[in-house]
């Protein structure tokens, strides 16, 4: 007698999704006890990243449009961190949250109706070039942003509290902040998740996989691309919002174009046909660039490359023999 296999339908259904769900919530939930408080940092910079990546995927992955400037959202929910501390002197995260959601879906929806006009490499192209439009505001308008010095970002108040100044700031970090942004992550996987397997996320994969036949069907093409864009790009720059505490300091660097190649690659990495891909992807490619670095930091010792140290060692060794 064959094994009994649960159909397709089943392993998507609520029920199914909380099995699995609920025991890695729990491990996310345990870990700054596990793990010392560095670990615990870098796994909170994951699931920041993960938020991000998620948003991206709602394009790549379910509406078929690939982006290369999502580097200008996650900067634009960093900078409205910034410039609410700075101008504002707000001090709550909760307002940090909610000023991000307004300041990116004012810049997704001008971005966005432009972009969405069009698709394959112009689309790419054009989204590259609007996020290299806000870095060039953000580099030039240095008395506005701080230009290259950037903008500090001290620690905020979590819930009303200001639990941070009453403890070491990594350890405010590693658990307050960690479990606040483990909080948020597990919200917004959530509401992507509901998102993709909604009718209007079966509209984007329609999109996705034949744009003449959802045409023909009658879905309005422009309306949902404007729609998946919006939400994508508020995804994007809530994680640039949660991501800055974290760092303490914003820069131009994170509006520049090879952190939007850094999104995409974590996509890629995870894998963005399905769900948890972007997850899993932005969570293994954070640990990896940290790491790499500490396999890189003899780097000087080639200043020429292999091919040239090579060549020197090669001049050396004749100096020597001739002598």
């Amino acid at each position: 007698m064959s094994a009994i296999a649960l159909p397709p339908a089943a392993l998507r259904s609520p029920l199914w999704i909380l099995v699995w769900a609920v025991p890695i919530a729990a491990l996310l939930g345990l870990a700054p006890w596990a793990l010392d408080p560095y670990q615990t940092i870098l796994l909170a910079y994951g699931l920041v990243m993960a938020i991000a990546v998620l948003g991206f995927n709602l394009l790549l992955g379910y509406t078929g449009l690939l982006s290369f400037g999502h580097s200008a959202y996650f900067g634009v929910g960093a900078y409205a961190v910034a410039f609410m501390v700075k101008y504002l002197h707000f001090q709550s995260m909760e307002l940090f949250l909610l000023g991000t959601i307004v300041a990116s879906i004012v810049v997704t929806f001008v971005f966005g109706y432009v972009c969405v006009r069009y698709t394959r490499i112009f689309f790419s192209i054009l989204t590259l070039a609007l996020s290299q439009v806000l870095w060039s505001l953000a580099f030039k308008f240095f008395w506005v942003t701080g230009g290259t010095d950037g903008l500090r970002v001290p620690t905020p108040k979590l819930l009303g509290v200001a639990f941070g100044e009453k403890e070491d700031k990594i350890q405010f970090l590693s658990h307050g902040y960690y479990y606040y942004v483990l909080a948020v992550f597990v919200v917004f996987v959530a509401v992507m998740w509901v998102i993709v397997h909604s009718p209007f996320g079966k509209a984007l994969q329609a999109i996705r996989d034949n744009e003449t036949r959802a045409r023909f069907v009658g879905i309005r093409i422009r309306h949902y691309r404007l729609v998946a864009f919006l939400v994508s790009g508020v995804f994007t720059a809530i994680a640039g919002a949660l991501w800055v505490p974290l760092n303490g300091l914003t820069t131009p660097d994170i509006l520049y174009w090879p952190f939007s190649g850094e999104i995409v690659f974590m996509a890629v990495l995870g894998g963005f046909r399905n769900f948890t891909g972007p997850i899993v992807g932005a969570v293994v490619f954070n640990y990896l660039k940290t790491y790499a670095v500490g396999f890189t930091v003899y780097w000087h010792a080639l200043p020429t490359g292999i091919v040239g140290t090579a060549k020197l060692l090669a001049a050396a060794a004749r100096r020597r023999f001739a002598q």
